[in-house]
């Protein structure tokens, strides 16, 4: 089984009046509502791929948010990059880059904007949901909802910090 690597950013924002919303785009080939995404590139990481593809597929730009991990050991002489909050092993049909059935391992981030306005160059159409829409929202990936559920869940609980 052919295994790509790629990356993928629940993006959020808080706007003024204080409402948390996610942004997700939608799949034409899919036709699903999902987190930004794509093949990480030969010259990249995950966290660098996270990044281009929300700047790619929304127009904005994203600021990843550390995922759980262990600190390194004091004196460690090695830079750590952002960690994912998941990584997730999913089967994918054909697409543009394998022209078979095939496997992706995604690293899947969380992310916050600072602004939120005219979401200009995205190449996919862009849509904010709320807690309470996502929860909702028809042709929403199942997966993806799920994630939500409990990212919105650490949001309320203080565990999770999205407000700039």
């Amino acid at each position: 089984m052919i295994k790509e690597s790629t990356a993928s950013a629940f993006l959020f924002h808080v706007d003024g009046d204080g409402v948390c919303r996610t942004a997700l785009v939608w799949h034409p080939r899919l036709e699903e509502w999902l987190p930004a995404g794509g093949h990480i590139e030969a010259d990249e990481g995950a966290a660098e791929a996270a990044v281009r593809e929300v700047r790619e597929e929304t127009g904005f730009d994203a600021e990843l948010l550390p995922g759980p991990s262990l600190a390194l050991p004091a004196g460690f002489p090695h830079t750590a990059p952002v960690a994912p909050w998941w990584v997730v092993e999913m089967d994918a049909c054909a697409d543009n880059h394998t022209r078979e059935p095939h496997r992706h391992i995604d690293h899947v981030f969380v992310a916050r904007v600072h602004e939120r306005g005219a979401d200009e160059g995205a190449v996919h159409e862009v849509r904010w949901f709320t807690e309470q829409e996502a929860s909702e929202a028809e042709g929403l990936a199942e997966d993806s909802r799920l994630q939500l559920k409990a990212l919105f869940a650490m949001i309320s609980d203080g565990s999770l910090t999205v407000a700039a």
